[in-house]
Parts: C-alpha cells; sequence; structure tokens
C-alpha cells in the first residue's frame, strides 16, 4: 500500500526477526517490508539458501533498505538466539512437548511487556515449505500460532512476519483501536437544520403526489423522517441531500432530464421567459415584408 512518510522518524526498537535458512530473497524482502510497515528494524537470517546478499531481497523490500541494510546472518540459530532474553516461535500445527502457546495478541502485548522491561526479544519463523523442526521450536520459550483455517493453515513467512509485527505495534498504542488517520470532523446536523430538510422533503413529495392514498399520509411522513434520523447527519452532508433534492425539484415535464440545466425552464423563470418572447418578437418584425417572412440566411428580398 502507497503512502510512505519519510520525513517521520523510523522506529528502530522491538523484537528481533529470525528466519531459518529462508529459500528465496524475494520473501526476505517482503519479510524487511512487513517489518518496516510496523516499526521493526533487526532482521536476522539463518542459512539463507541463496547466500547473502540478495538483490532479489532488496527489490522485494520496496525501500525497506534501512531493514535489508541492517541484516544479520548466522550459521546457526542457537547463534542467531544467543544474546536474546525471550523468543517466541511461530508454528500452525500442534507440537509436542510441555510449552506455552499463545495467539498473537497476547504474545504482541507479551513482547511489549518484556521489551519496556529492557529485555531483548524476538520472533522465530520457518523455512517456506516445512515451517521449523521440533528441536528449532525447542529452543524458543513459547509458541505463537494464528487462528487460521485448520483445513489451510500454511502462511507465507512474510505473512505471519506482517501479523506478528502488526500485533507488535499494536501492542503499544494507547488505544489499540487508534489508526494513523481518521475521517473529518464534522459538526452534527441541529434538530431544527433536520427539521428544515423534512419540511423541504415533504414540501416536494407533496407537490408531485407522492403521498397517495392521502390516508396514508401520516404514516408515510413517519417512515420518511424515521429513515432520515437514522444516520446522524452532519451539517455538510444536509446540505449535500438538500441541493440534490432542490435539483430533482427543478425539473418538469416540459424539461425532463437531460434537456439542459433545470433553471432554463421557462414555467420557472418568468422572467426569463418575457425576455424570450420580446427577443422573439424583434426577431420576426426584422423579417416581415409584404406580408411574407424570410428566414435568416435565406435569399433576401427586392429591396435588399
Amino acid at each position: 500500500m502507497a503512502g510512505t512518510d519519510f520525513q517521520r522518524g523510523l522506529v528502530t526498537t522491538g523484537p528481533a526477526i529470525i528466519l531459518v535458512e529462508p529459500q528465496l530473497g524475494e520473501n526476505i524482502g517482503m519479510v524487511a517490508r512487513a517489518m518496516a510497515n510496523f516499526g521493526l528494524i533487526e532482521l536476522r537470517l539463518v542459512n539463507p539458501r541463496d547466500g547473502w546478499p540478495s538483490e532479489k531481497a532488496r527489490a522485494a523490500a520496496s525501500r525497506a533498505d534501512h531493514v535489508i541494510d541492517a541484516v544479520t546472518v548466522f550459521d546457526d540459530l542457537a547463534s542467531a538466539l544467543a544474546d536474546l532474553n525471550f523468543v517466541f516461535a511461530t508454528t500452525a500445527r500442534q507440537r509436542d512437548g510441555f510449552k506455552s502457546v499463545r495467539g498473537p495478541v497476547e504474545a504482541g502485548r507479551m513482547l511489549r511487556a518484556r521489551h519496556a522491561m529492557g529485555q531483548r526479544t524476538g520472533i522465530l519463523f520457518g523455512r517456506e515449505r516445512f515451517g521449523l523442526y521440533n528441536d528449532e521450536v525447542g529452543l524458543a520459550d513459547e509458541i505463537v500460532t494464528f487462528p487460521v483455517d485448520p483445513d489451510f493453515s500454511s502462511l507465507n513467512i512474510a505473512q505471519a512476519a506482517l501479523l506478528m509485527s502488526y500485533e507488535w505495534m499494536k501492542s503499544g498504542l494507547e488505544d489499540e483501536t487508534k489508526t494513523n488517520f481518521s475521517g473529518p470532523d464534522m459538526k452534527p446536523a441541529s434538530k431544527e437544520e433536520l427539521h428544515g430538510l423534512f419540511a423541504y422533503l415533504e414540501g416536494a413529495l407533496e407537490a408531485r403526489g407522492y403521498f397517495r392514498p392521502a390516508p396514508k399520509k401520516p404514516k408515510m411522513v413517519d417512515n420518511l423522517r424515521a429513515v432520515l434520523t437514522r444516520p446522524g447527519f452532519a451539517e455538510p452532508e444536509l446540505k449535500v441531500l438538500r441541493g440534490i433534492i432542490s435539483s430533482l425539484d427543478r425539473f418538469s415535464p416540459a424539461m425532463p432530464r437531460g434537456d439542459g440545466s433545470p433553471g432554463d425552464d421557462p414555467r420557472r423563470l418568468p422572467a426569463a421567459a418575457a425576455r424570450a418572447r420580446k427577443a422573439e418578437g424583434n426577431s420576426l418584425a426584422d423579417t416581415v415584408k409584404d406580408d411574407d417572412i424570410t428566414p435568416f440566411g435565406g435569399k433576401g428580398s427586392d429591396n435588399d
């Protein structure tokens, strides 16, 4: 998704992301991009199949160069975890053993709490084809798994990294429902403005015979007002609605839709109609000669 703001400072703290024997440079790059989206910077690789550095990874990172440039490569998993105090292993299948299993929301909050205490943490991801071996999971402190469909539980490592990076970022917000931007702050319409819309709309509908049969009009008005009071309109929204109704109200059989501006209807603008008639009279007077009318653009008379 576009919209990166390079003027804002980058968040450079949080758990390390550890990829065990990643196969494709493109996947490494997409993991880096997911990390950058949510403020993580430390990416560790254990025996990447195609070596490092990788131009394919850099291209897939979509300008998350600060993550790619900081990558560290390790020969074995134990070395990659040596300086960390707490590690989650991600897996999509049940494992034998005694490790606690957390969901991503709880795991994100636990990582945030440990980070606040000064601990170094990490999240461990396995190979694209089959994930982590049991002995590799055994090097982690706890397991984190995602509530996916059991019949299709496989996640791409970039998808899994994105989910955990998101939970990390969300856990640090004062309000977990907060977003970086919001819709316009609009003043709610007053009851006076809303009642004015009711009166205007009901008048327009009455003029067009909408309320029929007549005995049903009170119930139809009640239904109309119920519909219009449900959304909780703001002032600008009511202005839009009134403009729409006003435009529709000005069309007539003499000026059906598509025949020009509703304001051109001569029945609604008597002054314009009078001017049009006067102009037409003057045109006819100029072309009358010996009781004949010569159209504009035709042959002249004998006196021309």
